[in-house]
């Protein structure tokens, strides 16, 4: 077994443990490879290792990976932030647009999707600890704007995402985790598809998961820390 594959393994291994001790179902919830930053052939040992969904930040980077991995049966989630001349690669390209926040950048993504492909996956995401320097959508003012994007055609709202602020302690994040959730129910009537909450990482992965996410993003723990420089977008 590779290192990879290996990794995998084990990091499905604690979400299996942080379901069976929140009382979840195994299974409900899905692994999202963050493989921004890494290369090709690490992608491909993932995949041979059967994982399928993997979340890039960089469409510089992310784009030639696309190309080269043509033939794999690969879901593709962008899950960073998006400025509006760049919404055309994502509506064409990928399956899931996990930071959604503007209702300018949600026209275009719904405008320049493919008629031959199926509506984009969106998760709202939602600045859950207030954070100044984050990106996302109040909570009080996600109503407002589920409200137009369930009218978008090219869109299919699925979701929320958020990040908490790093320094919360466990029950900073089971406290963040649980807002979410509640807020989810709460936009539910709103948007019928709505089922993915896109939450958790290395650091509260057990947080999260005793709080209903639905998938966790796991990047260092799969892949190893980044090797190489950010590329500019």
């Amino acid at each position: 077994m590779s290192s990879i594959a290996s990794n995998i393994a084990s990091t499905l291994n604690l979400i299996r443990d942080a379901e069976q001790r929140s009382g979840r179902a195994a299974g409900s919830v899905g692994l999202l490879a963050v493989s921004k930053t890494k290369p090709v052939a690490m992608l491909r040992e993932a995949y041979e290792a059967g994982q399928r969904d993997f979340g890039e930040n960089y469409l510089q980077d992310a784009l030639p990976k696309m190309e080269q991995l043509a033939e794999l049966d690969i879901c593709w989630h962008f899950i960073g932030p998006l400025q509006s001349n760049k919404t055309r690669a994502v509506a064409e390209k990928f399956d899931w647009f996990h930071a959604l926040d503007r209702l300018k950048i949600a026209r275009r993504l719904s405008e320049q999707r493919p008629a031959d492909k199926a509506p984009l996956n969106v998760c709202l995401q939602i600045n859950i600890s207030d954070e100044q320097s984050k990106s996302g959508v109040a909570p009080d003012e996600a109503a407002e704007l589920v409200t137009e994007l369930v009218k978008l055609p090219g869109l299919k709202l699925r979701g929320l995402m958020a990040i908490p602020a790093a320094d919360l302690d466990q029950a900073g994040q089971r406290n963040a985790f649980a807002r979410m959730r509640q807020l989810f129910e709460q936009l539910q009537p709103q948007a019928p598809e709505l089922d993915t909450l896109s939450m958790g990482m290395s650091g509260d992965l057990a947080s999260a998961v005793a709080e209903g996410s639905t998938l966790v993003r796991i990047g260092t723990a799969i892949f190893g820390a980044r090797d190489y420089a950010r590329p500019q977008d």
